[in-house]
C-alpha cells in the first residue's frame, strides 16, 4: 500500500460528506463539502499525500472519479453490494458511511465497479432507455386491453397487437365521452411508444454496426436467441469480456445459486441475482430460443452467421448444439422449465463470453 492517506466520500446530490485517515499519523480529517469538483480535488489535494478516494457507485455516476482520476488522484468507485459492515453497526450516518469507506479503503477490502468511459455510458444509457421503453409499451397494452375487458369487449380475430389488431381497435367507440377519451388516450399511448420503440431500435442497430463493439456484437450474433439488439446490450453492459472467464461470468450476472453450507452440510438455493441484472435478463431471454429443434436454423439467423468470421460463425453453432442437448436432458430430470432456463443462461453466458472475449482480442490486435 503505497497511499498515505484514504479518503472516503459519502456523495448526495447536494452535499458530500469526506472523512480522510493519515495512515502515518492515524490523524483523521474531516469535512461536509458541495458536489462541485473543484471543491472536493483541492480538498483531496490539500491533505498529506499520495491519496487515494473512494465512494459508493449510485444516482451520482461516474463524473465524480472521471473528474478526480483526470486530475491524478486515484479513485475507485465501490460495489455497495459487497461493502462489509459489522452485524452490531446500527448507526448509520453520512459521517460514519464516510469514515467506513476510508476504513475499508484502507484495508483493502473495497470491491470496485468499472469506470466506463463516457462513450460506453452513453451506449448503455441508449440500451437501458430502449428497456425502460418495452417497459412502458406493455404497461400502455395491459391498461388499454383491461379498458376494454371492462367494457365486456375482446379481441378474437387472431394473434393481439398486430396490424389487424390495431386496426379493430381504432374502429372502438363507445357511448359516453368520458369513456370515449380515456380509451383514445390509452390506445394513443400505446402507438406513441411504438414510435418510440421503432427510433431506439433503428438507432442501436445503426450504432452497432458503426461502433467499437461490432466486432463482439457479430460474433454474440451467431448464437440463437441473441439478436442485434440482445447483443449490443450484452457488449455495452459487460465491456471488457477479458477481464472474466467462462467460470466467473455467470457468477457476476448473478446466474450461479446461492448457498449455505456448514461441516458436512451443503444448502443451495436460488440464483443470487447479484450484478448486472439488465444483462442477465437478456441472457434469460435469449435461453427460452434454444429449448426449439435445431434442425433448420432460421433465415435470420443464417444471415446473421454470413456477416461473422468463420472461427465465430463454428463455434457459435457447436454452442448452439450444446444448449440445445442441455435443453432435452432437463425434463428427463424433471426439471421445470423455469429452473432449467436459467441453467441454459448460465451456460450461455459462457458461450457468449467465449465468442465476445476472442472477437475483442483480435479487434484490439488489429487496432493501430
Amino acid at each position: 500500500m503505497h497511499e498515505r492517506t484514504h479518503v472516503g466520500l459519502d456523495v448526495h446530490a447536494l452535499t458530500v460528506v469526506a472523512c480522510a485517515i493519515d495512515g502515518e499519523t492515524g490523524e483523521m480529517f474531516r469535512t461536509r463539502l458541495t458536489p462541485d469538483h473543484g471543491e472536493i480535488l483541492a480538498w483531496v489535494q490539500a491533505l498529506p499525500g499520495p491519496s487515494r478516494v473512494v465512494y459508493e457507485a449510485g444516482p451520482t455516476g461516474f463524473v465524480l472519479a472521471r473528474a478526480l482520476r483526470a486530475a491524478g488522484v486515484d479513485c475507485v468507485v465501490a460495489a455497495p453490494s459487497k461493502l462489509q459492515r459489522p452485524s452490531g453497526d446500527r448507526v448509520k450516518t453520512d459521517r460514519n458511511d464516510a469514515l467506513h469507506l476510508a476504513r475499508l479503503l484502507k484495508l483493502d477490502q473495497i470491491t470496485e465497479v468499472i469506470v466506463p468511459d463516457p462513450g460506453q455510458e452513453a451506449a448503455r444509457d441508449l440500451v437501458r432507455a430502449r428497456e425502460d421503453t418495452r417497459g412502458d409499451l406493455m404497461r400502455a397494452r395491459h391498461r388499454v386491453s383491461k379498458l376494454l375487458l371492462r367494457q365486456g369487449i375482446h379481441y378474437t380475430g387472431g394473434s393481439t397487437w398486430s396490424q389487424a389488431h390495431m386496426a379493430w381497435l381504432y374502429r372502438q367507440r363507445f357511448d359516453s365521452p368520458a369513456l370515449q377519451l380515456s380509451y383514445d388516450l390509452a390506445v394513443e399511448a400505446v402507438a406513441e411508444t411504438l414510435d418510440r420503440r421503432e427510433r431506439l431500435d433503428k438507432e442501436i442497430t445503426k450504432i452497432a454496426y458503426e461502433s467499437p463493439y461490432t466486432s463482439v456484437v457479430r460474433a454474440l450474433e451467431c448464437l440463437r436467441g441473441v439478436s442485434t439488439l440482445t447483443a449490443f446490450g450484452l457488449a455495452v453492459e459487460i465491456g471488457d469480456w477479458n477481464r472474466f472467464t467462462g467460470r466467473t461470468i455467470g457468477a457476476y450476472l448473478g446466474l450461479v445459486p446461492t448457498e449455505n453450507s456448514s461441516g458436512q452440510h451443503r444448502s443451495q438455493g436460488g440464483i443470487t441475482k447479484t450484478g448486472n441484472s439488465h444483462a442477465r435478463r437478456l441472457l434469460v431471454e435469449a435461453a427460452w430460443h434454444h429449448r426449439r429443434p435445431y434442425d433448420h436454423p432460421s433465415a435470420s439467423l443464417r444471415s446473421r452467421w454470413e456477416a461473422a468470421t468463420p472461427a465465430a460463425r463454428a463455434r457459435a453453432q457447436a454452442g448452439n448444439r450444446r444448449l440445445h442437448e442441455r435443453w432435452l436432458l432437463y425434463p428427463e430430470r424433471r426439471k421445470r422449465p423455469v429452473i432449467a432456463n436459467v441453467a441454459i443462461a448460465r451456460e450461455l453466458a459462457g458461450w457468449c463470453w467465449s465468442l465476445a472475449s476472442e472477437a475483442q482480442a483480435t479487434a484490439d490486435h488489429h487496432r493501430p
